[in-house]
């Protein structure tokens, strides 16, 4: 299978010197317990942000009400589960392969309804997805860098 890698380059004061890391070398550094547990926090804030604001969510974004409520409502298990993955010591290969595969389908669902007309954004609502849709992009990056240590995952 073919790797990804991301080049973040962050200025250096004063010169021109850039100082390059690899996104996946950020999977060096951080566990995938760790990562998952972030990754569990971000989901349970965002689903149940957009359970009970939906409706203001969707006023301000364009994006139905009860499209947001069920997206909500779908994220608080997800969650749970990367929670609890998050919590041992040796995670199952394939349960890293289905929070990538879930946050993959997600970044490709918060791209493709909206550009198949199944959901109408506004412009608001296009920067609420595209900027959420990166988010879990890096999530999914960096998942699937972590998972390479045997530490962490067999």
């Amino acid at each position: 299978m073919r790797e990804i890698h991301f080049t973040v380059r962050f200025p250096m004061m004063g010169g021109r010197r850039h100082s390059e890391r690899n996104m996946t070398d950020l999977g060096h550094r951080f566990s995938l317990q760790a990562i998952l547990a972030i990754d569990a926090a971000t989901c349970a804030i965002m689903g149940a942000l957009l359970v009970f604001a939906s409706e203001p969510i969707a006023g301000l974004t364009g994006i139905p009400e009860p499209f947001l409520f069920v997206a909500g409502l779908l994220l608080l298990p997800i969650a749970v589960f990367m929670a609890v993955f998050a919590r041992v010591a040796t995670i199952p290969a394939w349960a890293v392969q289905m929070v990538v595969a879930g946050n993959v389908l997600w970044v490709l669902g918060s791209v493709i309804l909206p550009i198949a007309g199944l959901i109408a954004p506004n412009g608001l609502g296009w920067a609420f997805l595209l900027v959420q849709a990166v988010a879990v992009a890096i999530f999914a990056s960096l998942e699937w860098a972590a998972r390479q240590y045997p530490a962490s995952c067999a």
